[in-house]
């Protein structure tokens, strides 16, 4: 892991928005249906909002408090990473209950998203972008934090991957409660939970 860049890690805000645009945005042309990290965030709602609609609707995010995830960025300033965590009542799509079955009692944080830019992967930044979205949850007040990596049995590819991987959070101290539902056409998931030092 000595290869691994130094990460510097930063609230998603309005004023670098221009970042969680390009860590979440549409890649080749800018009126393209990109996920935004909504279909978590709004649930089937999400399908209704055209390009700008969603552009809109993640600003809008970025301008509330708590910000709606974190960003990475590397030694020279780069954004290389984004991670989409929340309480799990601000992200509708947990209220499906057979495929995210809670974690723990009350209303824990939940990293829902873990993305790597592309072009840089395999060097080891998702398991330090992970490290970064639970201290940025610790530092919002979280008591109790759950998530649903998936539980691949062989290598799984990138577009698969986008809620972490079990072993990651294993490695930062996350612990398997339960069976969790599938990602959509992908592996298992299962859900964990952290319960972080003070």
């Amino acid at each position: 892991m000595s290869d691994v860049p130094n990460l510097t890690f930063r609230a998603a805000t309005q004023d670098v928005f221009d970042d969680v645009e390009t860590m979440l945005g549409p890649k080749r042309r800018p009126d393209a249906i990109a996920c935004w990290c909504l279909t978590y965030r709004l649930g089937a709602s999400a399908t209704n909002l055209d390009a700008e609609a969603r552009r809109q609707a993640v600003f809008e995010l970025c301008g509330r408090r708590p910000e709606p995830g974190v960003l990475a960025y590397d030694e020279v300033g780069d954004v290389v990473g984004w991670a989409g965590v929340a309480r799990r009542s601000d992200i509708r799509a947990m209220a499906d209950h057979s495929t995210y079955p809670p974690t723990s009692d009350g209303d824990p944080w939940t990293i829902f998203c873990l993305r790597t830019r592309g072009g840089r992967r395999r060097r080891g930044i998702g398991q330090r972008l992970l490290h970064g979205a639970v201290e940025y949850a610790v530092e919002k007040g979280a008591d109790v934090i759950g998530a649903y990596p998936v539980d691949p049995r062989e290598r799984v590819t990138p577009i698969f991957a986008y809620p972490g991987v079990r072993s990651m959070f294993e490695k930062e101290g996350f612990f398997v409660v339960g069976p969790a539902g599938p990602v959509p056409g992908g592996p298992n998931r299962v859900a964990m939970r952290l319960t972080p030092a003070t």
